[in-house]
């Protein structure tokens, strides 16, 4: 029998795709609706192919609203195709009818795509250095229409669609299309606005569906508890700060004087009602704070986007957006602008350390273990319950360092914190022999980190050479600060966890056992400059029972103010750049909690007052005196004058910077009055006393040297009887240059 040229076995008419596709369509199995949905070439004549939910009548227009032909319904489920008239291929929309409503669709299957070869290449060799601007979610006009271009990486999956508020959060409506060579899904997803909540839904290759995924690369979400990611605008921020920017391009960050004060968004104030602060309101009241209290950073835990208020934001699910507590991104912007047109750099705590295994997030992000070790033993970390970063993996390696190269050109950020570098170093770390598997050369040190953490702070240089990194991390790992072509790991800071620690543990004993333990104090100063330090009492150390640094000092309330306003004069004329968590600027009793605001009533009290009093007197001197701080990080700015006097407790040092008038630190960590103490000076003549923790004002009993020491030469040393008060810390300025 000779088979009609007009029709085939199934009673199809030729271009009309199988019932199986069509099933396959309606049931989000099919995994490439690019090849059948959409408007395609046949011979000489076009063929438009659509599903669309709930239609009965679908017509066929060009963008320009010429009516291009009908379509034939051939799945009562809303699956339309049929002949149109259209001269090439393009962009095309619907008019969908049901009854007496009519809504319009623009078809997403009639774009050709937005990536092209460069991102593929670029993507596989792990040198792109812009994902941030191509992958995620991003308006632009494509192909003539408004819309969202959407892409994430996801090379194992079968299926992916972006799904939301614009689609009804169905999988079958904006299937993406598979890039083969990365394993990136794309699709532009015309008329899609601004503001609108999506996720990724996704099929395993194991044909599983997975938990909807917010987008690793969102630039804002959900408020919790929701968890969507929500598609925003390109930021527009008309920026102020070049002045700012421009200064610290040109400075050698180690001899600035840098004193951070660190701050939980969150926590540091609240609206009466006990809701969070937007960020133009912590802009009002944060940033002039900040000036009148002479610091020069504020430095963030974090505030990307984490579901898990308690987690201070080390439990991140949106590396890329600020979080939705505080408003919209731009506000984050509006922050920044504002602080440095006043001079304040404003640093980020990052974690790249871990991630939360929280469903909508990274862990078995397409049904495998892409962004983490498939092997516990290398992705689980047992301090977090967390997924830890495969930094063997290019793509992850790319993700992590975008993220940090993004915060410094989007939001001009000044620096990013690095937490938990000590975990990313070690293969061990926190895991018993046998729940370990060592490096290539049977090793304990994780090399892929190590090339991550060298690689990220190599490009975070090159490109923006007026950041600084600092790595908190508490191991002796060598040249943790040294450049990368030196062997380092290239940050330009490390936290000096052992300077806190000994420091601490000394002043938490009483004044009578600690000529026992002087050399808690006298040890830090034997390895103070073999990295670029930060000296950090951060909010680690006032959580988790620990107390607040007032409750830590030894003795009665008196004693504890007086420890407290030694050990900062002690600190500030100590090598090393300050920073100091929130609240202990005035020496708040209670333990911080991130429920609640600091308790700002304490400064109606003098011992509190003048705790904060000093704490900006202290920064002011720092920053205005460069023999504190211009040779912080090296061993030429520093002269011990007193050591060895352990009977008495006390400790005295000398501060230089070429050309300029020496500092001398004198710290009497007793509660006992020494008047004469005589101390070795390295100039006669008149020394002012610029600084002194016991004065009135800051709550002390008003000890001093009435403002001056005079130096002799008594044949050859040179010597001054100075006043030392009780636990106190004073510091002399010889009063003519040198």
């Amino acid at each position: 029998m000779t088979k009609s040229p007009s029709a085939l076995d199934d009673g199809r008419s030729p271009g009309e795709i199988p019932l199986s596709e069509i099933e396959a369509i309606l049931a989000g199995r099919h995994t490439n609706p690019f090849a059948v949905l959409g408007l395609h070439k046949l011979g000489e004549k076009y063929r438009a192919r659509c599903f669309i939910p709930g239609a009965e009548e679908v017509t066929v227009l060009s963008l320009s609203g010429a009516e291009l032909g009908e379509l034939t319904l051939r799945h009562e489920a809303g699956y339309f195709e049929g002949l149109v008239d259209a001269a090439q291929l393009q962009p095309i929309r619907y008019r969908a009818e049901r009854g007496d409503v009519e809504w319009a669709v623009t078809d997403p299957y009639s774009f050709g795509p937005v990536l092209g070869p460069m991102d593929d290449y670029l993507l596989r060799e792990g040198s792109h250095l812009r994902l941030f601007d191509r992958m995620g979610a991003h308006p632009i006009k494509h192909e003539g229409v408004d819309g969202f271009h959407f892409a994430v990486w996801a090379p194992n999956a079968k299926r992916v669609s972006v799904v939301g508020e614009f689609n009804n959060w169905d999988g079958r409506r904006h299937v993406m299309r598979l890039r083969q060579d990365t394993g990136i899904w794309e699709i532009f997803a015309p008329d899609v606005p601004a503001g609108a909540a999506y996720k990724f839904e996704i099929i395993g290759k194991d044909g599983k569906l997975q938990p909807l995924k917010a987008d690793p690369f969102a630039r804002r979400a959900e408020m919790r508890p929701k968890t969507a990611s929500v598609t925003a605008p390109e930021l527009s921020q008309v920026w102020e700060d070049d002045a700012h920017r421009e200064f610290w391009e040109k400075a050698d960050h180690r001899r600035q004087p840098i004193s951070i004060y660190e701050v939980h968004a969150g926590s540091w104030q609240r609206r009466d009602d006990g809701t969070f602060l937007s960020w133009d309101e912590l802009a009002s009241r944060l940033i002039p704070y900040c000036v009148e209290m002479g610091f020069t950073h504020i430095e963030f835990l974090p505030i990307t986007e984490h579901p898990y208020d308690p987690s201070w934001g080390y439990q991140t699910t949106g590396l890329y957006a600020p979080s939705a507590r505080f408003g919209e991104p731009e506000g984050f912007a509006r922050f920044v602008n504002g602080a440095h047109k006043v001079g304040i750099g404003v640093i980020l705590d990052w974690v790249p350390a871990h991630f939360p295994t929280d469903a909508h997030g990274l862990r078995n992000f397409d049904g495998t273990a892409l962004y983490e070790h498939a092997d516990p033993r290398q992705g689980y970390h047992p301090d977090w319950n967390t997924a830890i970063y495969n930094f063997g993996r290019v793509e992850v390696l790319s993700y992590l360092i975008n993220n940090a190269l993004y915060w410094a050109e989007k939001y001009h950020l000044d620096g990013l914190r690095v937490d938990a570098v000590a975990s990313m170093l070690y293969l061990d770390y926190s895991r018993r022999e046998g729940e370990w598997i060592p490096n290539e050369y049977g090793g304990r040190e994780n090399l892929e980190s190590v090339r991550f953490l060298q690689k990220m702070n190599s490009l975070s240089y090159g490109a923006h050479p007026g950041v600084m990194t600092i790595a908190e991390e508490s191991t002796s790992w060598p040249k943790v600060s040294a450049p990368v072509h030196e062997g380092g790991l290239g940050f330009g800071f490390k936290w000096n966890m052992g300077f806190m620690h000994d420091t601490l543990s000394y002043l938490a004993r009483e004044p009578v056992h600690r000529k026992h333990h002087h050399n808690a104090i006298t040890f830090g100063l034997v390895y103070a400059f073999a990295e670029n330090f930060v000296l950090p009492l951060s909010h680690d150390e006032v959580v988790h029972g620990k107390g607040s640094l007032i409750a830590k000092m030894a003795g009665d309330d008196w004693q504890k103010f007086a420890n407290l306003r030694a050990y900062y004069g002690f600190m500030w004329g100590y090598p090393g750049k300050k920073l100091l968590f929130m609240g202990q600027e005035f020496a708040q009793w209670s333990e911080w909690s991130e429920k609640k605001s600091l308790d700002w009533n304490l400064l109606a009290y003098h011992p509190h007052e003048g705790i904060r009093r000093l704490v900006r007197d202290l920064n002011f001197c720092y920053r205005s005196k460069p023999a504190l701080h211009a040779r912080d990080c090296e061993g030429e700015g520093f002269r011990w004058l007193v050591v060895d006097d352990a009977d008495n407790s006390v400790f005295a040092w000398l501060r230089m910077a070429p050309g300029e008038k020496p500092v001398a630190v004198i710290t009497n960590f007793t509660p006992v009055y020494r008047a004469n103490y005589r101390l070795p000076l390295p100039h006669a003549g008149k020394w002012r006393e610029v600084l002194n923790t016991d004065a009135e004002i800051y709550g002390g009993s008003g000890k001093g040297n009435g403002g001056k020491v005079q130096a002799v030469d008594a044949g050859g040393s040179i010597w001054a009887d100075v006043t030392l008060p009780p636990l106190a810390t004073i510091m002399l300025e010889l009063a003519e240059n040198i």
